[in-house]
């Protein structure tokens, strides 16, 4: 069970990066092992016609009818101990919108300066992060992990986040952060297992500190595995758009949310293997209402 939820769980965490990396999924309860990894490449594709802001939801997006968001991530884990792993990714993130008529050029015309644009597009923030398995106990048939995270993103290329409604489509932040979690695991001679995880997240300038958390219910299996999941964020602080306080600089918005999601995995052949997964908002304050399909595919060694 461990090597196939290593390697599963290596290409479902790749694939979770969805609302261009502003809900990424956690880590997984699962180590590696030392000397083994595994290297990951996934695709998502999501779209939004529905804002979550304060208090409720509104239909259409400003200037844009509907955003789309594409990206590609890298993802490698490596087990430096049996107790340690490394964890770093990478995404490319192409956002668009989809403004109506000749909504940009006229846009262009009056505020030459703001530079609005449908697409907006490049590699947005490395992340890397350390796990520690610092406590395990059987419990019956069943062994029960708890582990601590420290991770760290920072912009990799020079992606614009300037204040204006044309940057509803910005594909990040530009925010460094720097995140704490504790995550307990617990996994049966069955196979099914629970993961539950809460952090906080420490973010550069005027992006807000956050708590984040997951929880997961799986099956891991000698051939398939399966999860569904429910993470959230709650901003601490924050303005809330087109309310008091909100200067047009959507980084320094209150973004809250709860997604819903469900990821499967098979293996192929010789180390590969093949994974697929959905995600969606159910609740949210300032952000999309989206829904995402990803897949990807991954070598464990």
């Amino acid at each position: 069970m461990q090597k196939l939820s290593t390697l599963a769980l290596s290409t479902l965490f790749a694939i979770g990066t969805v609302s261009a990396g502003r809900a990424q999924s956690l880590v997984s309860g699962f180590m590696a092992g030392k000397g083994h990894g595994s290297i990951a490449v996934s695709g998502t594709t999501e779209s939004y016609t529905r804002v979550f802001l304060a208090p409720e939801k509104i239909d259409g997006v400003p200037i844009f009818q509907e955003v789309r968001i594409n990206s590609v991530n890298l993802y490698g884990t490596y087990g430096l101990t049996d107790k340690i792993d490394a964890v770093v990714s990478l995404p490319f993130i192409q956002s668009k919108g989809r403004a109506p008529g000749t909504v940009i050029s006229d846009l262009n015309a009056l505020y030459s300066d703001q530079g609005y644009t449908n697409v907006r597009q490049g590699l947005q923030d490395v992340n890397a992060l350390f796990k520690f398995k610092v406590y395990s106990r059987e419990i019956g048939s069943s062994i029960l992990d708890l582990l601590g995270v420290v991770s760290f993103s920072t912009p990799v290329s020079n992606y614009q986040t300037n204040t204006g409604y044309g940057y509803i489509i910005a594909i990040g932040n530009r925010a460094t952060k720097y995140s704490t979690a504790g995550v307990a695991h617990l996994k049966t001679a069955s196979g099914v297992f629970a993961t539950a995880q809460v952090g906080y997240s420490l973010r550069t300038g005027l992006v807000p500190h956050a708590l984040i958390g997951e929880a997961k219910l799986g099956y891991a299996g000698p051939k398939t595995y399966l999860e569904g999941y429910a993470s959230f964020q709650e901003s601490n602080g924050g303005t809330d758009i087109s309310e008091q306080g909100f200067t047009g600089f959507f980084p320094s918005t209150r973004v809250n949310y709860v997604r819903l999601g469900a990821s499967g995995y098979r293996p192929i052949a010789n180390g590969f293997g093949l994974s697929l997964g959905i995600s969606t908002y159910v609740a949210g304050r300032n952000i999309g209402k989206s829904t995402g399909y990803s897949a990807g595919v991954s070598y464990n060694f």
